[in-house]
């Protein structure tokens, strides 16, 4: 059976707000959730299908593709980095926090919050000429993260010392209450408030971190520029975003470019456009003129008669695809200069073109034209 449309599934529209979205979700999700409506099959697969909608929807890097390519954008057969497998666990995060809200807890479920954590992904803009853009380049950034701290090794406790469990969850990080509902007497699990759900006590706190096991730190990275990049492309280096805890692994830096514009060429894609002008005397009689490319100058030759407004093409020589073999076209635009002031043997001999091109007069007086109006 087909699949319904993400944003029908949450009731928003495809303009709807990432708190829109997240507000629908909760909705459908209190609605649907299968503690509420045990052994029955059609409510669970409601749920599923509600958290698969917001899985999507709520990455921005999924909703547009999914804008764009609807559910194939995460099919399966559609190549490596496509397809989707269900539900991610990224959208049980927020029902803990859902429930909690109406009832005190997530329906006997469990956060754990004493297991690694991966660490926060980080953003940064990188600014590249032109020429770096379309040919490559090797780039050195410096971002500011989160760093396990080198003086306790990341456990927030002062060298020597060592966290201890927690005596009021046993290391569990979690504690379990009871509470009486409109629909009867629910166990939830909250987390321990005397450790903060993390299962671990540090009674001597690290002073160079205090007791968070993170510092922030300035970090340099290389960055390898792939040739062809443009404006608006995203390269991802992995693992280098902030440290995660408790073994978890860093997170990502993901870096947005920009690209100066170029004084000469205009970049469209992968196809690059040149205006010239060129004197009319090599637009009427033709000739071979020096053209500027990517790559340097090449003779190009002006066919007699070319026309205000001709463009040329010249395969290949635009800009390359980037990791691909293709490469873009380049586009030749051509406007004619027309002298602006002619002396008087410059303008007698344009007299005489044109009273070549118009025609010579017999003895009669009548003028004999070489191109007859029809």
């Amino acid at each position: 059976m087909a699949k319904r449309d993400y944003y029908e599934v949450l009731g928003v529209n495809k303009a709807a707000s990432d708190d829109e979205i997240k507000r629908a979700f909760r909705k459908a999700a209190k609605q649907y959730h299968p503690d509420l409506h045990p052994n029955d099959s059609a409510a669970e697969a409601k749920f599923k299908e509600v958290n698969e909608a917001y899985d999507v929807l709520s990455d921005p890097q999924k909703r547009s593709q999914y804008d764009q390519f609807g559910h194939a954008a995460f099919d399966p057969a559609a190549g490596p980095g496509g397809g989707f497998n269900g539900y991610s666990a990224q959208g049980f995060g927020d029902f803990s926090d859902i429930f909690s809200s109406f009832f005190g807890g997530g329906f006997g479920s469990r956060q754990d919050r004493t297991g690694p954590v991966d660490g926060k992904d980080l953003g940064y803009r990188l600014t590249l000429t032109f020429e770096e853009a379309v040919f490559g380049a090797h780039k050195e950034i410096t971002i500011n993260r989160e760093e396990n701290c080198p003086t306790c090794g990341g456990s927030g406790a002062k060298p020597g010392t060592q966290p201890k469990t927690c005596a009021t969850c046993n290391g569990t990080g979690q504690v379990r209450m009871r509470q009486q509902t409109i629909m009867g007497v629910m166990y939830t699990d909250r987390p321990c408030d005397a450790c903060g759900g993390r299962g671990k006590v540090i009674e001597s706190p690290c002073s160079d971190c205090r007791g968070g096991g993170r510092v922030r730190r300035s970090h340099s990275i290389n960055v390898n520029i792939p040739a062809g990049v443009n404006t608006g492309d995203t390269l991802t280096v992995r693992g280098e975003g902030d440290a995660g805890l408790r073994g978890g692994a860093n997170g990502d830096v993901y870096i947005k470019l920009n690209v100066k514009p170029h004084k000469t060429f205009v970049r469209k894609d992968n196809d690059i456009h040149l205006d010239i002008t060129i004197p009319v005397t090599t637009a009427m009689l033709g000739g071979t003129i020096d053209l500027e490319t990517l790559t340097g100058a090449v003779k190009h030759t002006i066919p007699a008669g070319t026309q205000p407004g001709t463009t040329f093409r010249l395969k290949g020589l635009g800009v390359a695809k980037p990791n691909s073999s293709y490469k873009g076209d380049m586009y030749v635009h051509t406007s004619v200069e027309i002298p602006k002031k002619l002396n008087p043997e410059q303008t007698e001999l344009v007299q005489q073109l044109r009273d070549s091109l118009d025609g010579t007069k017999h003895a009669s007086g009548e003028k004999r034209r070489l191109f007859k109006k029809k």
